[in-house]
């Protein structure tokens, strides 16, 4: 567990859902995870913030008209000048999607593509820092690149958003890397060219942690969502990917 005042610069600080139903969304995850949803906010498009014994754990909006998407969570990585780094990605190789856009006194959003075409949000903080703890069970717990252009992200991290990184391992079947803030590890990037299906982009997942991974899918599934991967030990701790009823896919990690 982790808890901290503000994000160190270049690392996870918020996480978000695009929902096709909302009312559904609000059902689902206070049922799995025991979050609590806030009053949606009209100035801000309906996004609304759900939290977990009072702490914000995560943000939510329902589907717009003019959003050609499928359901998706997202993830932000924290920025000290949200100008500078949209023209950094777009130098580097990245495009971007979502100009930055002052999110009243709370900060600053914006939200660009990497150089291997996944989609990741940054956020400048004002008064709202983002989530506050870490890998307690229902909070963010970890953050993972899936790749096809493993080389290229590295160095779009570093470049632009400033990432120290660590090579983890780096064998033909498996190669690893993580943005390290000292001797902690904050996100990761993992060369997923070998085993992403086609038509599935490069992207960004978020892990939620759980005090039982077997018992959170068996949940999962009891509230309508899906097993996209079934639970497996790793040295890292039991891992599995699920999906919400509405098909946003999301991780679980047991440590």
């Amino acid at each position: 567990m982790t808890s901290r005042d503000v994000a160190p610069l270049g690392a996870p600080c918020w996480v978000d859902l695009i929902t096709s139903d909302v009312a559904g969304t609000k059902e689902f995850y206070g049922r799995l995870f025991g979050w609590v949803a806030e009053e949606a906010d009209a100035q801000f498009g309906g996004y609304f913030n759900f939290t977990r014994d009072g702490q914000r754990v995560a943000g939510c909006m329902g589907m717009q008209p003019f959003m050609a998407m499928s359901d998706v969570w997202s993830v932000y990585l924290a920025s000290d000048d949200a100008q500078k780094t949209v023209e950094a990605a777009g130098a580097n190789g990245g495009q971007v999607r979502v100009e930055p856009m002052a999110v009243a006194d709370l900060g600053t959003m914006a939200v660009v593509t990497d150089a291997g075409g996944a989609g990741i949000g940054l956020w400048q903080p004002g008064v709202f820092p983002g989530f506050t703890t870490l890998g307690e069970p229902g909070a963010p717990a970890w953050f993972e690149l899936l790749t096809r252009d493993y080389d290229g992200a590295i160095a779009f991290y570093r470049d632009v958003f400033h990432w120290e990184t660590h090579a983890v391992t780096d064998t033909p079947g498996f190669r690893y890397t993580t943005m390290v803030n000292g001797e902690e590890w904050l996100a990761g990037i993992m060369d997923a060219s070998g085993f992403l299906p086609d038509g599935v982009p490069s992207h960004w997942a978020v892990y939620f942690g759980v005090d039982n991974a077997d018992a959170a899918v068996a949940k999962v599934v009891e509230l309508g969502g899906s097993v996209v991967q079934p639970p497996e030990d790793t040295p890292y701790g039991r891992l599995t990917e699920v999906a919400d009823p509405y098909g946003a896919h999301f991780k679980l990690i047991q440590p």
